[in-house]
């Protein structure tokens, strides 16, 4: 059984910085493409950044977050995280993990976790 468990949402002041970590289990993770994705009340989810297993983990990002939040994975301890940097009340969303092994980026992956809420207050 595959599980995705994410960590390390919180309250934080807008500027301020927060890590997310994703324990996968149940899953090749070496070879498995793991996504951050997030979403408001009544709105769709959203890609927020992606790590792929091959090509050395090419990453991939949302306009809104480039150059403000990192993805990385530690394929030994089967995590990948979302370092973010610089938050903004407009990022305050449930974040969510995901992972496939053909999807990068996108909103049809695999499998998902419950989500961590992150609130950016103004």
């Amino acid at each position: 059984q595959v599980q995705l468990v994410e960590s390390g949402g919180g309250l934080v002041q807008a500027g301020g910085s927060l890590r997310l970590s994703c324990a996968a289990s149940g899953l090749t993770f070496n070879r498995s493409n793991m996504a951050w994705v997030r979403q408001t009340p009544g709105k769709e989810r959203d890609f927020v950044a992606a790590i792929s297993w091959s090509n050395g983990g090419s990453t991939y990002y949302a306009d809104s977050v480039k150059g403000r939040f990192t993805v990385s994975r530690d394929n030994a301890k089967n995590t990948v995280y979302l370092q973010m940097n610089s938050l903004k009340p407009e990022d305050t969303a449930v974040y969510y993990c995901a992972a496939s092994a053909r999807v990068i980026r996108g909103s049809r992956y695999d499998y998902w976790g419950q989500g961590t809420q992150v609130t950016v207050s103004s």
